[in-house]
């Protein structure tokens, strides 16, 4: 029988008020999120988790004291091995970037599992150098320190892949039916920001969100459907890419609109979801007089995403490049320099 390992890349999150301060460490030691050189980051990285983790404790109190994001992605992974069943034995494994399970624990874990393919997919549906290329490149020191030799592929992005559309689509109708009581709403496709320099530097993030964005839009059939995106959870002092979320409240209060938040590049609820958009922007919204605040949930475990996973893998499953789109090609434009097919032609 046939084995098949997938290995399912998020970014982790703290599971208890003690992990948030190495959570932190971890995360801002990346050199994909601090780009200086040894020791300076380690000594930073040391220097913003002590700082930020009071406040951090403080939004994952708002969760029970820990993050919902990996028992979230373990459901994910056990809907898309039911999904994959047909194709021999398949073990789908989670393996977070900044918090456990982390690369090396689930390298040693494939190997015992002695898979003969493995497909490396990334839910990060669109790429970024912060994301989906740390953890690829994490997995990939970590499977040779393992010594975990077996053909593999990996997905590096899917901005626009059927299923991931229509179940983000099917959401945001429903959402707009309820805020349609209030008035005419504004869609905002809110996603994580990064700072304009990382964007300028070619980092495919930004279009690929809009190109999401649009689909999504199109996809709802909605006539004359008001939307923008929109970007959250900026830190430090860096100039940021926009507009902000808070902004487009503002702008929303301003023209007495009803809005509907849509995690756009989110496929699992945790803190940016749970907090930042049902507790922080709510109250905000409240506070502008917005007429009614729809938050519309993460995709999760909807059919429809998961067949989109299960197709990804499939489609995976067969000889070609190491690392490939879901689209079979590059989709990013010639001045996305960093898009992770760089040096290949677009796909018409």
């Amino acid at each position: 029988m046939t084995r098949i390992a997938v290995v399912l890349f998020n970014l982790g999150g703290p599971d208890s008020p003690e992990a948030v301060q190495p959570f932190l460490k971890n995360m801002f030691g990346d050199k994909a999120i601090l780009s200086i050189p040894q020791p300076m980051r380690f000594l930073l990285a040391r220097l913003i988790a002590s700082r930020r983790a009071p406040v951090a404790r403080e939004i994952y109190a708002e969760l029970g004291g820990g993050s919902p994001l990996l028992p979230n992605t373990e459901a994910q992974a056990r809907a898309l091995e039911s999904a994959l069943a047909d194709l021999g034995e398949v073990r789908a494994f989670v393996c977070m970037r900044y918090w456990h399970p982390r690369s090396d624990a689930v390298a040693a874990a494939v190997k015992a599992f002695d898979p003969d393919r493995i497909v490396l997919l990334p839910l990060y549906p669109q790429y970024s150098t912060t994301t989906s290329a740390s953890s690829l490149a994490d997995w990939t020191r970590a499977a040779k320190s393992a010594g975990l030799v077996v053909p593999s592929r990996a997905i590096c992005c899917y901005p626009r892949v059927e299923g991931w559309i229509e179940a983000l689509a099917a959401l945001v109708r429903d959402g707009h039916g309820e805020a349609s009581k209030a008035g005419s709403p504004r869609v905002l496709f809110s996603a994580h920001g990064l700072p304009e320099r990382v964007v300028a530097g070619g980092d495919p993030y930004q279009w690929q969100i809009e190109r999401t964005a649009e689909a999504v839009a199109a996809k709802t059939a909605l006539a004359g459907l008001d939307w923008v995106v929109c970007y959250q959870s900026r830190v430090g002092p860096l100039e940021w890419i926009g507009p902000s979320t808070e902004e487009e409240l503002a702008r929303a209060g301003r023209d007495r609109v009803p809005v509907v938040v849509v995690p756009i590049a989110f496929v699992s609820e945790h803190s940016e979801t749970l907090v930042e958009l049902d507790i922080e922007y709510r109250a905000e919204a409240d506070r502008l007089g917005i007429p009614a605040y729809v938050r519309v949930p993460a995709v999760a475990k909807h059919p429809a995403f998961i067949a989109a996973l299960d197709s990804l893998v499939r489609s995976n499953l067969v000889d070609g490049p190491a690392l490939d789109s879901g689209a079979g090609g590059r989709i990013c434009p010639a001045e996305c320099g960093r898009c992770a097919l760089a040096g290949r032609s677009a796909t018409p």
